[in-house]
């Protein structure tokens, strides 16, 4: 699903140059779950974004889903972005005038998807992540874990192929935090692609490959044999 092949960025002000990444090379396969780990500033986000099509590298290749994207416009990568990637967020990102419903419902608002087909979608993914009886409940009406089981609805009502999770558990105390990484290890089972940037060893134990960068490079990969269930 997913390979880097000589894969650098490089961030420029007039002030001073800087490699986040310097010669990342890769690969995820589909059905993985991996987690990516590293001090702060070790280029973990900087990866993450540009496996989400949110970026370009400064050098080299990065492919997903068999297009080499490397060179491609914003326009290009929205479109591949729609409907094959989701993301979960530390901070949630939900929308405080919109209910549980419709922050959920977005993704597919904008894939043009009918009305009925819509609401079909979006109650199946929060039943799935138990949020039903919240549909139409704000945001700020939840608690921390609650949104990121919106969050996570929200990342997964489109069917995503590819799951970035950057410090999904980061504002949750252990039991909330807990809860998400199982919902994340079930999707994972049941056939979606995960990446996830931790600081957690924990959270790195439900995944089922470890990557650590340092220095914008990747220095060591682990796969892992008991990893959560």
């Amino acid at each position: 699903m997913i390979k880097t092949k000589n894969l650098k960025k490089v961030y420029v002000t007039e002030e001073v140059e800087t490699t986040a990444l310097n010669d990342v090379n890769l690969e995820i396969k589909d059905g993985e779950f991996c987690a990516i780990m590293g001090p702060s500033g070790c280029g973990k986000s900087t990866l993450l974004n540009i496996m989400g099509l949110l970026d370009n590298p400064t050098e080299g290749e990065y492919h997903f889903m068999d297009h080499e994207i490397s060179d491609h416009s914003e326009r290009e990568r929205a479109q591949l972005r729609k409907g094959n990637i989701g993301f979960i967020f530390q901070s949630f990102n939900l929308i405080d005038e919109l209910t549980v419903f419709e922050n959920v419902e977005l993704p597919l608002l904008y894939l043009g998807v009918d009305s009925k087909e819509r609401k079909e979608k979006v109650e199946a993914a929060l039943e799935r992540m138990g949020m039903m009886h919240r549909r139409n409940h704000f945001p700020q009406q939840l608690s921390g874990g609650q949104q990121q089981r919106v969050a996570i609805a929200r990342a997964v009502v489109a069917n995503a192929k590819l799951i970035l999770a950057d410090e999904p558990t980061g504002n949750l105390d252990s039991d909330h935090g807990d809860e998400v990484m199982k919902l994340l290890a079930e999707l994972n089972d049941a056939g979606t692609t995960i990446v996830m940037v931790t600081h957690s060893p924990h959270d790195a134990d439900y995944a089922r490959r470890v990557i650590h960068l340092f220095d914008g490079h990747v220095v060591t990969e682990n796969m892992q044999e008991g990893f959560h269930v």
